[in-house]
């Protein structure tokens, strides 16, 4: 699966996944069956409701989980990624897949996903608000993203002891992610609870 040109990122400093072993190691936890059981990513693809020739942006895409199943949905998506070995994996998987037409791979700054404005229907955060420097101005650059009309939906751990996720004080609670979307001039339209350990929360620019 992967090359050895996994291993030429350059002396510079190495995110967690940095090497190739830990690499694999963590994808594989991103990607393992249980995690679709958890996940439920084909419910959550339809609870997005992208119809098809929409664009999403999909923040912190990872190795693609959430993106390659939008494109083959129909959706065209900017995969974000911050990480150098995940975002490699991404391309080798969008040219090794079907997907090659649905997903361009963008890679971002922790803040600043780095998409053009107003060029997205639905911006999409998966389990990675707790990444960012400053979650309200990040909020505020995918509202910039949006066209009109566009919408962001995050889903993310409850912060409590969950058999999944990072660790409690890593985990972005609810009630606070409400409060930073609020900041950033966020309203609350639709909150789904099919989800056993994550909260799915759809917002509008107020």
């Amino acid at each position: 699966m992967m090359g050895h040109h996994h291993h030429e990122h350059g002396g510079g400093k190495r995110g967690r996944h940095g090497n190739p072993e830990d690499l694999a190691a963590y994808v594989a936890k991103l990607e393992g069956a249980d995690r679709a059981e958890w996940q439920q990513p084909d419910a959550v693809v339809r609870a997005l409701g992208v119809a098809a020739g929409q664009t999403v942006v999909d923040v912190g895409a990872g190795p693609g989980y959430f993106a390659i199943r939008l494109a083959r949905a129909g959706a065209h998506v900017f995969a974000v990624e911050v990480e150098p070995s995940l975002i490699e994996l991404l391309r080798e998987r969008v040219r090794d897949g079907g997907a090659t037409d649905g997903v361009t791979p963008v890679f971002g700054l922790p803040d600043d996903p780095l998409v053009p404005p107003a060029s997205c229907d639905l911006a999409l955060v998966v389990d990675t608000f707790h990444h960012f420097p400053d979650g309200v101005a990040y909020l505020r650059r995918l509202v910039r993203a949006l066209r009109p009309g566009g919408r962001i939906v995050n889903i993310d751990f409850h912060a409590r002891e969950l058999p999944v996720g990072p660790s409690v004080e890593h985990k972005v609670a609810r009630e606070d992610f409400l409060h930073a979307a609020a900041e950033a001039d966020l309203e609350l339209v639709r909150e789904e609870t099919f989800l056993p350990y994550q909260y799915f929360l759809e917002l509008r620019p107020r």
